[in-house]
């Protein structure tokens, strides 16, 4: 089992965002507010995705209650729009990306390489805000329904910022992807000795209600860390007594092997397995097996593809 069986309900839809096509930066859908004062440059960014519509509705509100930075800049962003707007009710998993994974291809070697795709088209538009951003906060959102998880890197710059923010209640020190380089791994913000500082947080299930708030939570509770507002703009959009937060070391990704891989239950993250070399699944005739007790099961994927990660095996640490 993968867990592909899961039918979610479709509470959170996507809002029109055709207002914020113009932007102001020269870049479609890209919209950049200057302080005039000294300050970091921040970016925050949602579509990554486009069947992840919680970011569309945290940028949304943003815009609607007029937040600009104090000092700094504040850069505003909706990245996979083509594939954000093929959404179909239908089947809305499908507007994941229209060739590839956006979320793949962020190193300097594939976004100069000869290889086209939407998603590198759009990718190397958007790449210089990227590049410019001191400090990047991206918004996801998962198939299963699962809490909320702040993917913060294993550099501790990520950590520090992840609970200066103090949402949501899960921070997971995680290494990356071997399928290829997520955005908030590009560049310095991969590097432990450099300042810039990306963070990624899954905000729960795609289109449940509470994911959307949780989205918008997470992006008041960033710019009021980052002070680039005040704690009086941010409060009535931050969470209400957010329990304390609690960090999951990724001791190691499953990288699916075979085409018959499959858990031996529906995994939908967060589970945590007593023993050690309990049998969480399958890849072919090989038994996946928790390497320490205590074993925390971070994102199973439901799509199991040869190359990708079927699952991150975690622990809990102080």
């Amino acid at each position: 089992m993968s867990g592909s069986g899961f039918e979610p309900a479709l509470d959170l839809l996507p809002v029109d965002i055709q207002g914020y096509r113009a932007g102001n930066t020269g870049i479609e859908y890209v919209h950049q507010f200057d302080s005039g004062k000294p300050g970091p440059n921040v970016l925050i960014n949602a579509l990554t995705h486009g069947n992840e519509v919680c970011g569309a509705h945290a940028l949304a509100t943003l815009f609607e209650n007029d937040i600009r930075p104090h000092h700094g800049s504040l850069t505003l962003s909706f990245a996979n729009v083509d594939a954000y707007h093929s959404f179909d009710i239908g089947n809305p998993g499908a507007s994941r990306f229209v060739d590839e994974d956006f979320n793949r291809l962020w190193s300097d070697e594939i976004l100069d390489g000869q290889r086209q795709s939407s998603e590198l088209t759009r990718a190397r538009q958007i790449r210089g805000i990227i590049a410019e951003a001191d400090y990047l906060l991206d918004l996801h959102s998962m198939h299963l329904p699962c809490p909320a998880l702040m993917l913060s890197g294993t550099a501790a710059k990520g950590r520090r910022l992840a609970f200066a923010m103090g949402v949501p209640e899960f921070v997971v020190a995680d290494p990356g992807h071997s399928a290829g380089p997520r955005m908030r791994d590009y560049g310095p913000f991969a590097q432990s000795q450099a300042e810039p500082t990306a963070l990624l947080i899954e905000c729960g299930q795609h289109w449940a209600a509470d994911t959307g708030a949780v989205a918008i939570h997470a992006v008041f509770h960033f710019l009021e860390a980052l002070g680039l507002i005040d704690r009086d703009t941010a409060a009535p959009f931050m969470a209400t007594n957010p329990p304390p937060q609690r960090m999951i070391e990724v001791v190691g990704p499953i990288t699916i092997q075979t085409e018959a891989f499959r858990f031996t239950e529906d995994y939908t993250g967060l589970e945590v397995i007593p023993k050690t070399g309990t049998i969480i699944g399958h890849d072919g005739a090989q038994p996946v097996v928790t390497p320490h007790d205590d074993c925390v099961l971070i994102m199973p994927t439901h799509r199991p593809r040869p190359g990708q990660t079927a699952v991150r095996l975690g622990k809990f640490i102080d």
